[in-house]
């Protein structure tokens, strides 16, 4: 018949058409009903073990006035209960929400009742999902770091930290004259703590951290955060140490909870409180409550302070420095306040850094007291510091700096926002880090100061009372021009070089510091990386190779058999040579011209260590007064060429 073959043709094609669509459904057969099942399909999980334990454990952390039984916690975002904030997507969802679902959330909408969504210890490319799309502030720059800004706080808050006075730790809290902690009372830091735990139970979502404070399993601390913003949370994964799942599923209650309610203020006509920011420590109740302020470093430092009480009463020394080791198993200890090169000079190429922060000195040795660091980042530079720069990458937080909108790249110089730019990553991102954080005792302590009067040597050898006094006085100096109002040089002393963290009196570190030094032969050394030839503005900054050369000089042993030298007035031994560093630089009185300048600007020095050094001269009851005698006699004697 005409038109058959065509027809046949048809057939054909539509057969081979028909079998082309089998085959390929039976590839790819389809597993979804809908996109929103495909989804659930992209992610899998695993039951984690001890999670009931886990959730009545934030449940209870969670507990207020207004929530007496604790909140019922949901630990992954359900859909049918969570609205989110964005008026579109709201209507989306509440679109896609089930009459059932909408009547539940509206039956929970009281505060005592609304369930708390929280996300507990969650991955880092979790929090970056998290902050990104909750955070506006919140972008990838080019190295895969996250870039974050802090809010109207880029620096702590010192002034607004109060510690509860309470019978239990009253005699051994440092208060009074140059204290940092200013005073509370329960009844108040208890108003703060509902403020702080109400606001974070009306959030559509809230973040649990958990982990430890210490790296000896024998002096370790549980430490929970309970935070508002994923930035908050991961800037705490980075710092604290990280639990194994075997750790967090038998993490149990912790010692200490931190509560941190920062973009919540506190209600400035509340007992002792002077601003809308307030930042609460309880040594009786093991909680921390932060009000007004979104900086990260108050965690950080909050953890410290606990850390400076609980430790002493454990026999062990708590310390605000650096710390590396030789390949001998040499340890050497670093204090320095900002500025003064603890940082750079603690990481040294040559030896594993132990923690570049806080640390402990036990009976067995020294343990960094962190799992992370917390660098500047304002002026970095690769070639400066290559081990800062190259561990700014994918899980490192950058608070506050400035990139470029379309490359990504950040601008390390810029002060933009803050002078004070930091950057937050594990400790394992320095490619020289010790893994544990662990070591022998220390053999050397270097406390360095950034002089800027220029009287100070570069190296000097103290004995013991003089590691104590200057280990108590924490001095460094301000530069013109880095502040408002700072035309000329400015002394700066931080007890114990880290005032604004002390729980004890200094005198009580300081003590326990000797006792070690004594203990274990371990050598200290006071190091000017400041001026010298004249002041700031006449004289010139001792050069970075000749301080490197210095603390070479003090691993390898040369400096414990060199011949020695007296500065007057401070009575400082200072080296008659050091190899590789000019010896018309060693004796600061060689490069001045004006030498009858250079004795006045000692002795005016001299008379600032002493006028600080009168808060501390009754030996704060962990001296004799005897020790504190000897203690005062080993600083400057103004007055005495």
């Amino acid at each position: 018949m005409p038109g058959a073959p065509a027809d046949d043709k048809a057939q054909e094609r539509s057969q081979e058409a028909s079998d082309l669509r089998r085959l390929v459904n039976e590839a790819h057969a389809p597993r979804a009903r809908d996109i929103n099942e495909l989804h659930a399909l992209q992610k899998t999980s695993k039951a984690k073990e001890g999670e009931e334990k886990r959730v009545a454990s934030i449940s209870t952390t969670l507990k207020s006035g207004a929530r007496e039984a604790g909140p019922r916690v949901v630990t992954r975002e359900p859909k049918h209960l969570y609205v989110p904030q964005s008026p579109r997507s709201r209507a989306a969802a509440e679109a896609d929400q089930t009459e059932v679902a909408r009547e539940m959330i509206k039956e929970m909408s009281d505060i005592g009742l609304k369930p708390v969504i929280v996300y507990h210890n969650l991955s880092v490319a979790e929090y970056y999902e998290h902050a990104l799309k909750y955070e506006p502030s919140t972008h990838i720059v080019a190295t895969g770091a996250l870039a974050t800004l802090s809010g109207a706080k880029t620096g702590r808050s010192p002034r607004d930290k109060r510690v509860v006075r309470e019978p239990e730790s009253e005699g051994d809290v440092w208060w009074g004259a140059g204290s940092p902690n200013y005073e509370m009372d329960e009844k108040t830091f208890i108003l703060n703590r509902e403020r702080a735990v109400d606001y974070l139970n009306t959030l559509d979502r809230i973040y649990v951290l958990d982990g430890y404070a210490g790296w000896d399993p024998e002096a370790q601390f549980k430490i929970r955060v309970v935070c508002a913003r994923p930035y908050h949370a991961l800037f705490m994964h980075n710092m604290l140490i990280r639990p194994s799942e075997d750790e967090l599923s038998n993490f149990g209650h912790p010692d200490f909870t931190i509560y941190n309610a920062g973009g919540f203020p506190a209600n400035r006509y509340t007992s002792y409180m002077t601003s809308s920011t307030s930042i609460d420590v309880s040594l009786k109740h093991h909680e921390m409550v932060i009000l007004g302020t979104q900086y990260a470093g108050e965690m950080k430092k909050g953890v410290f302070s606990l850390m400076n009480y609980m430790l002493p009463k454990m026999g062990i020394l708590s310390l605000h420095s650096g710390c590396n080791e030789g390949k001998d198993g040499d340890v050497t200890l670093f204090f320095g306040l900002s500025g003064t090169g603890k940082t750079t000079l603690s990481a040294d190429p040559k030896r594993p850094l132990i923690g570049d922060d806080e640390h402990a000195w036990s009976e067995k040795g020294v343990f960094n007291i962190e799992g992370g660091c917390y660098a500047k980042a304002i002026g970095l530079k690769q070639e400066n510091e290559p081990d800062i720069y190259n561990a700014i990458k994918f899980g490192t937080i950058l608070e506050n700096v400035v990139f470029d909108e379309e490359t990504r790249s950040v601008d390390y110089d810029s002060n933009r926002i803050t002078e004070n730019t930091r950057a937050s990553y594990p400790i394992e991102f320095i490619e020289n880090a010790k893994i544990p954080c662990i070591g022998g005792h220390p053999k050397n302590i270097i406390m360095l100061c950034c002089d800027a009067f220029g009287v100070l040597p570069p190296v000097s050898k103290l004995s013991k009372e003089q590691a104590m006094y200057y280990f108590i006085s924490g001095y460094t100096a301000k530069v013109a021009g880095t502040e408002v109002g700072v035309t000329e040089p400015e002394a700066t002393f931080s007890a114990c070089f880290g005032s604004a963290f002390l729980m004890w009196h200094p005198t009580k570190y300081a003590s326990m510091l000797a006792e070690k030094m004594v203990k274990h032969g371990t050598h200290a050394w006071l190091i000017n990386t400041g001026w010298t030839g004249g002041s700031y503005g006449t004289g010139y900054r001792f050069k970075l190779r000749h301080t490197r050369a210095i603390v070479d000089a003090i691993h390898s042993g040369e400096l414990a058999k060199a011949q020695y030298d007296k500065v007057p007035i401070f009575g400082l031994e200072v080296p008659q040579t050091v190899s590789a560093v000019p010896s018309e630089v060693l004796m600061p009185s060689n490069t001045w011209a004006d030498k009858e300048a250079y004795n006045k600007t000692l002795q005016h020095l001299a008379e600032l260590f002493q006028e600080n050094f009168k808060k501390f001269e009754d030996g704060g009851g962990h001296v004799t007064p005897e020790e504190a005698h000897r203690i005062l006699a080993a600083g400057p004697q103004a007055n005495k060429a």
